[in-house]
């Protein structure tokens, strides 16, 4: 599917619950009635529903159990996820760059369904990956404060006090030490914003100030609607 003159593309795992949701490339646009908060490399979450006809608050995951009423996040290069509960009335979406990583803005936003972990499906989207996305020892420690028994293979020694960091293959596996199932984590879209060819993707890490923003979205479900 394409809006505004880009692309938007679907994971199997969301599609297969029928929740209406997208990851988009450089240039798409989101849908109507898709409300996005200001990011601010936090862990706040705000209810879409508190934001529709209002200012954007500040907050780095937005929830909606509204039909109708989608919510969304941009990014470039920070990691994009999409969460809904299994009936798709609930629905979230997290911005997730390493300082929300490590502060717990997946926690935090999979916290705000309030439903069992093992109720949700979630898809994580494009993002800096680990052929690419360098960090320094502050980074690294950064992280290992909450995740030190994740970061095998997701955070790579390269030069000499940096590290190679794959921010979709942490947060599988945050999701999956919450308690979402793996077979529920979709993973079909997290591609690298930094080196896909085209570019396909916004990336501030390749293109600095000159890059725009990629926005992603999800729709709670309408009552009645089957998978």
């Amino acid at each position: 599917m394409t809006a505004g003159g880009g692309r938007i593309f679907c994971d199997p795992v969301l599609e297969s619950i029928g929740v209406v949701h997208g990851f988009g490339e450089r240039g798409a646009l989101a849908p109507d009635l898709i409300v996005f908060p200001r990011q601010v490399h936090g862990v706040e979450v705000v209810r879409g529903e508190a934001l529709h006809g209002a200012d954007a608050t500040a907050a780095d995951a937005i929830v909606s159990t509204t039909p109708g009423l989608g919510v969304g996040i941009v990014t470039a290069d920070c990691l994009p996820i999409l969460v809904a509960c299994a009936d798709g009335s609930r629905v979230a979406a997290i911005h997730a760059g390493w300082r929300g990583l490590a502060a717990g803005v997946i926690e935090a936003g999979i916290g705000s369904l309030a439903m069992s972990p093992g109720q949700l499906v979630a898809a994580v989207g494009p993002a800096a990956r680990g052929c690419c996305y360098e960090v320094d020892d502050p980074v690294a420690q950064g992280l290992a404060v909450r995740y030190s028994d994740l970061l095998d293979d997701a955070l790579v020694p390269g030069r000499p006090g940096r590290y190679q960091l794959d921010l979709p293959g942490l947060a599988a596996r945050v999701l999956r030490r919450i308690g979402l199932a793996g077979d529920r984590i979709g993973v079909a879209c997290s591609l690298c914003t930094i080196c896909t060819p085209g570019p396909r993707f916004e990336s501030f890490r390749r293109d600095g100030g000159r890059a725009g923003r990629l926005r992603h979205f999800i729709l709670p479900k309408m009552p009645g609607r089957q998978a």
